[in-house]
């Protein structure tokens, strides 16, 4: 956990569940939009910490 929201891991499997049957539904493309966001996020957060 990144002490700011949540881990990496955590949106990564919010992004999966989104494609859950292989294809992502029109209407939550905008969803995952912002799920990619927050994962990058917490992925750089969780590399700063380890740094």
């Amino acid at each position: 956990m990144t002490g700011v929201g949540r881990s990496a891991a955590e949106v990564n499997e919010e992004i999966r569940a989104l494609w859950d049957g292989g294809a992502l539904p029109s209407e939550r493309q905008a969803e995952y939009h912002q799920l990619l966001v927050a994962w990058a996020e917490a992925m750089r957060a969780e590399q700063e910490l380890a740094a």
